[in-house]
């Protein structure tokens, strides 16, 4: 009896999301949280991928760069890193979290695994030194490294001419979004997310 050969069946992409509790999913049911809503929009956009929530809350750069090595397991095919929120609300200079960020990248390299960077901006209140410090470091490290980079984690709640529209999208807490801020955030990263699977498929 001849048997047709069953057609190969695809692994998902695997990608690892290192960052703090803006990714760990703070303040939110699990299900709730940016990981599993990024990968149910993902899905349903038709990718074949399974995403590890490797946020921890309250994570610096430097607790980023001490725990990527154990993130960068074999099966994970690319990392989305967004680090550097902690840091800026401790005032650490912004050559410590660029040094760590760079050895976050190596590590990456290293493995083979393509890196979405998504970067953040420090407010005025640090002084316009540390501003451009801060806020330039992730453009920087993306264009040494050949990573994807994002602008903002929260360019999908920048309403223009309406500041107050992007607090009606977040937790009491003023740091943290709620479920629909969730959503306005996974809507404009998620393409950007798209361009990184496309590096590796």
């Amino acid at each position: 009896m001849f048997v047709l050969p069953l057609p190969a069946v695809a692994e998902p992409l695997t990608i690892a999301a290192l960052g703090d509790s803006l990714t760990q999913g703070y303040g939110l049911p699990q299900e709730q949280g940016f990981v599993p809503r990024l990968e149910a929009w993902l899905t349903a956009r038709g990718h074949e991928v399974v995403l590890v929530n490797a946020g921890v809350s309250g994570d610096t750069t430097a607790g980023g760069l001490a725990r990527v090595a154990w993130t960068l397991t074999p099966e994970v095919d690319a990392m989305i890193v967004a680090l550097g929120g902690n840091d800026m609300l401790r005032g650490i200079d912004p050559a410590h979290s660029r040094a760590n960020l760079r050895g976050i990248l190596q590590a990456a390299q290293e493995a083979g695994v393509e890196v979405l960077l998504v970067g953040l901006q420090a407010p005025g209140n640090y002084g316009p030194d540390y501003k451009e410090a801060f806020d330039t470091m992730y453009p920087d490290l993306a264009g040494e490294f050949g990573a994807l980079h994002a602008q903002s984690f929260f360019a999908g709640l920048a309403v223009e001419g309406d500041p107050a529209a992007a607090a009606r999208h977040m937790q009491p807490d003023g740091i943290h979004p709620n479920a629909e801020g969730v959503a306005l955030i996974i809507e404009a990263l998620g393409p950007q997310v798209e361009a990184l699977l496309d590096q590796i498929e």
